[in-house]
């Protein structure tokens, strides 16, 4: 089976871009699955429940999220409904959502999908490797197939979760910087991994924000307000191919397609 999977959608434009790169690239693929992080699909900050099905219209299978699930407001009683937006796994018990789903493909091979926060510079929530590795002995009875979104700041933990995942799971990809890394590769055990699959957003921008809003911030250290940038977009994903058998993964390659 083959899965795309797109990194960060940011804005109206990282919308736009996945609108228009999402046919072609699942047909020139054959992609069985797309799953896409939404988290900064309004306007860079959160996600809405009117967003959400504008991704699942345009051809996304599951959402995941991180830290900005929780940005808009008005989206948090939805959480609880929609069991296709995932937000991180190890939030404390009594958190609303799902972090994680099975979703099965073609009428009879199911896929497991995790979605889980790092810790380092990021919110102290519940260890990542203990919840997942617990998550995962669960879900490996039901499938073999089982893909993480690795929601996290440092490098170092992102590529310590992957070797400490690599041959319990089909792939970890690695989400939040909104950088596309270079080092995608098939770890040892047969565990798709990228340190970060980038972002889907507006390429002339700070990590998807406007620039001079970004450099203030840094010359003054003043809090302001953040907007998305406009112009020209980009689409950042991987493909990943799985053997349904095995669940090992046999191949990953990055895109990086320019909108429009």
């Amino acid at each position: 089976m083959k899965t795309l999977f797109i990194g960060d959608i940011v804005g109206k434009i990282g919308r736009n871009a996945t609108k228009t790169s999402l046919p072609s690239v699942s047909s020139k693929f054959k992609i069985d699955l797309v799953i896409a992080n939404g988290e900064n699909a309004a306007g860079g900050f959160g996600i809405t429940d009117k967003i959400a099905s504008e991704l699942f219209g345009y051809g996304v299978h599951v959402i995941t999220t991180g830290n900005h699930v929780w940005d808009k407001k008005e989206f948090i009683p939805q959480i609880s409904k929609e069991d296709r937006v995932l937000r991180p796994l190890n939030y404390p018990p009594g958190v609303p959502g799902f972090g994680s789903l099975f979703y099965t493909i073609r009428h009879s091979i199911k896929v497991a999908v995790v979605n889980l926060s790092g810790r380092v510079f990021m919110s102290n929530i519940d260890c990542p490797f203990r919840v997942g590795k617990e998550m995962i002995e669960r879900l490996s009875a039901q499938t073999k197939i089982i893909i993480i979104d690795f929601h996290a700041e440092a490098t170092s933990e992102k590529i310590a979760f992957g070797h400490y995942m690599d041959g319990k799971v089909s792939a970890v990809i690695g989400t939040h910087t909104h950088v596309q890394t270079a080092d995608e590769k098939i770890l040892p055990g047969g565990t798709a991994y990228i340190t970060d699959v980038g972002m889907t957003g507006p390429s002339d921008s700070v990590i998807g924000i406007e620039k001079e809003q970004i450099i203030q911030r840094f010359l003054t250290n003043m809090p302001m307000r953040f907007e998305t940038a406009k112009g020209e977009g980009i689409f950042s994903a991987v493909v990943i191919e799985t053997d349904e058998e095995t669940g090992k993964s046999t191949a990953i390659q990055r895109l990086q397609l320019t909108y429009p």
